[in-house]
């Protein structure tokens, strides 16, 4: 039996751990973590569609576990900004095996990138800059 799968927009650090611990299963061979950080510029800033993001993770989220098998599905992301090396998503997935578990979680951050209602701009020189190809379609 799924479980529904966990689904959070947040404007606080996201803690990969505690995401993970939300998938843990006894039926469980294999857990996925992904966690997508911010890097080369000094912060991200994040503004999201809040229910309407959550909303359409959460389509993405049951379809991958549907599709893949998946035992339990966690995905969160951060809103505001996200200095340096720390979090804005993090994708935790658990299922009976290891094939399932890695498709499974790359569907999840691929589709979320794609449709999710999500933008980000980054900082460059102070200032915050659009990120082109953010605003999904």
């Amino acid at each position: 039996m799924e479980r529904e799968p966990h689904v959070a927009i947040r404007d606080t650090p996201l803690d990969p751990a505690q995401i993970t611990a939300l998938v843990t299963d006894p039926r469980a061979g294999a857990v996925i973590t992904f966690s997508g950080v911010t890097r080369e510029v000094p912060s991200l800033d994040y503004e999201a569609y809040g229910e309407m993001a959550e909303q359409t993770i959460r389509d993405i989220a049951r379809a991958a576990q549907q599709r893949h098998g998946l035992t339990a599905v966690a995905v969160e992301h951060r809103t505001g900004s996200v200095a340096l090396s720390e979090p804005s998503v993090v994708v935790a997935v658990s299922a009976g095996h290891r094939p399932e578990a890695f498709d499974g979680a790359r569907e999840i951050i691929d589709e979320l990138k794609a449709r999710a209602p999500i933008w980000k701009r980054e900082e460059r020189d102070g200032e915050f800059v659009e990120v082109e190809g953010t605003v999904p379609s």
